[in-house]
């Protein structure tokens, strides 16, 4: 027994060196990456490869790097470059990181081809998606990425009358005597709640109404019961819903039960929750051109036209889809990944499931905004 411990300490012994030497020679690129080493390329002897090397950069943050690379970088600068792809005024990408992405060639001949760059962004309210056409150019014998610059529309010097409502919140100070309470809580209700099952699990969908005369922070939460009314488990709204809401606003609200069957409930309490804010009408966001697009690529789209003179840093489309007797048949938003500048128009899409499509006959649509100093 001792001498076969012996003779396996010294196999053990000896593959350890073995795969200690084998990962020094050949380091992965995790493991390079892990240690603080830089990442490992591909080579530049393909289109693909060169613009794989241009999504490690993006993900590393080495934006000198990246921008060298250019075939075409006289056209702009470095710092024009990192504008491009995080914003140029402060939205929803400034602070993200690249989680992963794809590279997907389209075309390409002798000396020249255009490939596709998927970005997959880490940001505060999740995962967001933005697609890149890279056009790559053969120089002797290595391919070089050219990168499109899509610049911000330029807005000219203009005045925009302001005209729009404003609440201001006073509280009860420590020495005025107002009675017991400060205000009460704007009165809210919830108008529409519709239970689904998905794959992804059980869904409760609804809609809740500022009956008040002041502004409201809005949020719902929802409590399923068993047929014995034990309690399944207790969700709250967050990004699916307008939180702010003006006097006589409607808002939809999705709130997710991933790990519940249909089956296992028997009644739902749902308890709407609201506070008094401060809050104005501005900024007015305009929707334009909206439109459902059926099958097989179902989806609702249209512009945010800001109509304001301020600057939206992050906006946030919301779409209630209804049935033919009005009823909510699906709830789904989309995140604008750069800020609404004044005056100028910027696309939306919101895809829609397909199973459901045929089932919308009608739509509402909704933006909640965010601007640097608070909600709007």
């Amino acid at each position: 027994m001792v001498s076969q411990g012996r003779i396996f300490a010294l196999l053990l012994a000896a593959v350890t060196i073995v795969l200690v030497v084998v990962g020094t020679v050949w380091p992965s690129p995790s493991a390079v990456a892990y240690v603080g080493g830089e990442s490992l390329r591909s080579s530049t002897s393909t289109p693909e490869a060169v613009v794989e090397n241009l999504g490690n950069d993006i993900r590393d943050q080495a934006w000198e790097k990246a921008y060298s690379s250019f075939a075409n970088k006289a056209e702009f600068t470095e710092p024009e470059f990192v504008h491009d792809l995080k914003g140029y005024s402060p939205g929803l990408l400034t602070y993200a990181t690249l989680n992963s992405f794809e590279v997907l060639p389209i075309h390409a001949s002798a000396k020249e081809a255009d490939v596709l760059l998927k970005l997959h962004w880490s940001t505060i309210v999740g995962a967001s998606v933005t697609t890149r056409r890279v056009h790559v150019v053969r120089n002797g014998d290595r391919w070089e990425p050219e990168w499109q610059i899509v610049k911000d529309p330029s807005v000219p010097p203009q005045i925009i009358p302001v005209n729009y409502l404003r609440w201001d919140v006073i509280y009860r100070g420590s020495e005025d005597d107002w009675g017991a309470q400060d205000v009460e809580s704007p009165h809210v209700r919830i108008v529409d709640v519709h239970p689904v099952e998905r794959a992804e699990g059980m869904m409760v969908l609804g809609e809740l109404i500022n009956e008040d005369v002041v502004p409201a922070y809005v949020s719902v939460t929802a409590t399923l019961l068993s047929k014995h009314q034990s309690v399944i488990a207790t969700e709250g709204s967050f990004d699916k819903i307008s939180h702010l809401l003006l006097p006589k606003q409607v808002t939809p609200f999705l709130i997710r039960f991933p790990d519940v069957q249909l089956s296992d409930v028997e009644s739902i309490r749902m308890t709407p929750l609201s506070a008094l804010i401060a809050a104005s009408a501005d900024p007015v966001i305009e929707i334009e051109n909206e439109q459902l697009h059926p099958s097989p690529d179902s989806s609702l789209t249209g512009q945010l036209a800001n109509q304001s003179g301020q600057i939206v840093n992050v906006a946030h489309v919301l779409a209630t889809f209804y049935d033919s007797a009005g009823q909510v048949v699906w709830v789904a938003d989309k995140y604008l990944d750069h800020a609404l500048l004044p005056q100028a128009p910027v696309p939306f899409e919101i895809h829609i499931p397909e199973d459901l499509s045929k089932k919308i006959s009608s739509q509402r649509t909704v933006v909640a905004t965010y601007s640097f100093g608070g909600y709007q």
